[in-house]
């Protein structure tokens, strides 16, 4: 498990958008989990804390931010998001993995991010 426990609000989370994805998410020197997401989406919305306490929990290892495919959508065509919520770990300007749906808790998430990471370093 990575350090620190805290929560960051929606607020203190990164909004990725087509004009800085390139520079805040492909080129970062760590991994990066994008939120794909969209305000009119109910399962965006229960995911939203758990993607807020992932962001205070790995914040020192994984850049975590989200991204409105409303906003965006040639990013999300790019990246063939399909459903919403969609969680894409991004590593060495590379969509590494990619979860679908609310998986219901923090804890599939982690499992998720750990085996991407794992994966992602194995690639190296």
């Amino acid at each position: 498990m990575y350090g620190g426990s805290y929560l960051k609000t929606l607020s203190e989370l990164k909004h990725f958008d087509e004009d800085d994805f390139k520079a805040s998410v492909l080129e970062a020197r760590r991994p990066v989990l994008v939120d794909f997401y969209a305000d009119w989406c109910g399962p965006c919305k229960m995911m939203a804390p758990v993607i807020e306490q992932i962001a205070g929990e790995y914040g020192d290892k994984v850049e975590v931010g989200k991204l409105d495919t409303d906003n965006n959508p040639g990013i999300a065509m790019r990246y063939q998001v399909m459903g919403i919520p969609t969680l894409g770990l991004f590593n060495g300007g590379q969509l590494v993995d990619r979860l679908v749906g609310y998986p219901g808790g923090a804890a599939p998430i982690r499992a998720w991010i750990e085996k991407g990471a794992k994966a992602a370093t194995a690639k190296k």
